[in-house]
C-alpha cells in the first residue's frame, strides 16, 4: 500500500482529509459503543431493570479498563504516525513493535490485578447486594477476555495512524452484529442471565481483533513486520511510555471520576441505577462524535507535526473545533426534544421512574455539549504533538471537579444535583489544556520564524 494511499494528512485539503477520516471513526467508535449498549438493551428487555442496573452500573468501570488499554494504544500510535509522516518506515515498524511488547505486557498483569480486586472494587462503589453476583460475574468475564480488547485497540490504533479509519469500522459492524446474535442466544436460548452478554462481548471483541490482524498482513505491506524491528530498545520503550502512560492515565483518571459518580448514584437505589445507566449510553453516543474529533485530530497534528508543517496543524484545530461546535448544536437539540424516547430503548414506557433519572441526567448535562467536544480537540492535538502531561493533567482537574460536587452533594441533595458533576468536570479540564495548546504553538511558531531567517540569511551569505 503506498503512503498516499494508506492516508497520508500531509497534502491537500485539511477540511475533506478531516471529515473523510472522522466520519468511519465516528461510526466505528458508535458500534464499539454498540457492544455495552446492545448489553444493556437485550438484558433490560428480556431480564428486567435489576439486570438492566446491573450492566449500567459496570459502565464507569468499564470505561476505567477499556480506556487504560484504549489511552496507551492511542499514545504508542502517536509516535507510529510521526514516523509514517516523516516517511521513515524502519522507525515506523521498529516502533510498531515494541508497542506490541508493551501492550501485551500490561495487559497480561492488568488481568491478574483485576480479577483478584474485582469484587473488593464493586463494595467500593456501593454495589448493591441483590446485584452483586451478576455484577462481579459479567465483570470477571470482561477482565479475561481483556487481551482480545488489547489486541483490537492495538490494531486498530496503528490503522489509525497510518490514515485508515474505515477499515477498522467495517470490523467493528461486523463483530457489534456477531454481539448482538450472541447476546439474544446466550439470555434467551441458553439462560445464561447477565454473565452471558459477558461473553458475547469478548468473543465478539476476539472476531474484530482477528479480522484487523488478517487485513494488516494482507494490505498494508509496511507495516509488515522482521524479526530486527522486534530488537528491544530501552530508549524507544521510554519513549513509548512517556506517550502511552499519560494518555492511558488520562482516561483512567477520568474514568475513576465517573466511577466516583456511580458510586454515588447507588445509594439512590436500582431505579435510579437504571436511569442514570441509561442515560449515560446514550451520552457515550454524543461523546463518540467528540472522540471521533479528537482521534482525527491527534492523527492530523501527529503526521503534520512529524512533517514539519505548522500552518496545516493550526489550521487543523482551528476547523476541528468549527466543526465540534456546529455538532455540539445539533446534538444538544437532539437530546433536549428526544432524550426521553430514546430511553425507551432500554425499557418499556411503564418503567417512568427510570425514564424520569434518565431525563433528569440529561437536562443537568446538556448544555455543556461544546466544552466537552473541546476537550477532545485540544487534548488530542497536545497529545498529536508528542505532549503527554499536561493532557493527563486536564484528566486530574476532571477528577478533582467530580470528587468536590460528589462530596458536597451527594446523599445531601437530589440525584439532580449529583448529575452536575460531569459539566463541572468538563469545564475543569478546559483549564490546563487550552492555555498549554496556545503557548506550545506560539512557541512553535517563534522557533520556526527563526529558522527560516536562518536560512535566508545563509542564502544571502552563499550568493553575496
Amino acid at each position: 500500500m503506498s503512503a498516499k494511499k494508506s492516508g497520508d494528512m500531509t497534502s491537500g485539503s485539511p477540511v475533506r482529509l478531516m471529515i473523510g477520516f472522522m466520519v468511519p471513526m465516528f461510526l466505528g467508535n458508535v458500534f464499539q459503543q454498540f457492544y455495552n449498549i446492545a448489553d444493556s438493551i437485550i438484558a433490560g428487555q428480556f431480564l428486567g431493570v435489576n439486570a438492566l442496573a446491573a450492566i449500567g452500573s459496570t459502565g464507569s468501570l468499564m470505561f476505567m479498563v477499556t480506556g487504560w488499554i484504549s489511552g496507551i494504544s492511542s499514545g504508542f500510535a502517536i509516535l507510529v504516525a510521526q514516523w509514517f509522516g516523516a516517511r521513515k518506515y524502519d522507525r515506523m515498524r521498529h516502533f510498531t513493535a515494541m508497542s506490541v511488547y508493551l501492550t501485551a505486557g500490561i495487559t497480561v498483569l492488568m488481568t491478574v490485578g483485576l480479577l483478584a480486586a474485582n469484587k473488593p472494587i464493586l463494595r467500593l462503589m456501593n454495589t448493591p447486594g441483590e446485584l452483586m453476583p451478576d455484577v462481579s460475574g459479567y465483570m470477571a468475564v470482561i477482565y479475561t477476555g481483556l487481551i482480545v480488547t488489547a489486541a483490537y485497540n492495538s490494531l486498530a490504533a496503528v490503522m489509525r495512524a497510518l490514515g485508515d479509519s474505515k477499515s477498522p469500522l467495517y470490523f467493528l459492524i461486523i463483530s457489534a452484529m456477531i454481539n448482538i446474535f450472541l447476546d439474544i442466544v446466550f439470555i434467551a436460548w441458553f439462560h445464561m442471565g447477565v454473565v452471558g452478554c459477558g461473553y458475547a462481548t469478548v468473543i465478539a471483541q476476539g472476531i474484530s481483533a482477528l479480522l484487523c490482524f488478517l487485513y494488516i498482513r494482507k494490505k498494508f505491506h509496511i507495516l509488515h513486520l522482521k524479526r530486527e524491528d522486534f530488537r528491544i530498545s530501552w530508549d524507544s520503550i521510554k519513549k513509548l511510555l512517556a506517550l502511552g502512560i499519560p494518555m492511558g492515565l488520562q482516561f483512567s483518571i477520568t474514568a475513576i471520576g465517573t466511577i466516583i459518580v456511580q458510586g454515588a448514584v447507588n445509594i439512590y437505589g436500582a431505579v435510579y441505577i437504571a436511569g442514570f445507566a441509561a442515560g449515560a449510553k446514550i451520552q457515550n453516543l454524543v461523546v463518540s462524535v467528540y472522540v471521533a474529533f479528537g482521534a482525527t485530530a491527534a492523527t492530523f497534528v501527529g503526521q503534520n507535526w512529524g512533517a514539519g508543517k505548522l500552518d496545516r496543524v493550526k489550521k487543523g484545530i482551528l476547523y476541528t473545533q468549527i466543526m465540534i461546535l456546529v455538532s455540539s448544536a445539533v446534538l444538544m437539540a437532539v437530546i433536549f426534544f428526544f432524550g426521553r424516547y430514546l430511553v425507551l430503548m432500554f425499557v418499556s414506557p411503564s418503567e417512568t421512574g427510570v425514564i424520569d433519572a434518565a431525563v433528569t441526567y440529561f437536562m443537568a448535562v446538556f448544555w455543556c455539549y461544546p466544552f466537552l467536544g473541546s476537550i477532545f480537540v485540544y487534548r488530542n492535538a497536545l497529545q498529536g504533538m508528542g505532549y503527554g502531561l499536561v493532557p493527563m493533567l486536564g484528566g486530574v482537574f476532571e477528577l478533582a471537579a467530580r470528587a468536590a460536587v460528589v462530596a458536597v452533594l451527594a446523599g445531601r441533595t437530589s440525584y439532580f444535583g449529583v448529575c452536575l458533576s460531569d459539566p463541572a468536570a468538563w469545564l475543569a479540564a478546559l483549564i490546563p489544556l487550552v492555555p498549554y495548546y496556545f503557548y506550545k504553538m506560539k512557541k512553535a511558531s517563534k522557533l520556526e520564524d527563526q529558522n527560516q531567517k536562518s536560512e535566508k540569511a545563509s542564502k544571502s551569505s552563499v550568493f553575496s
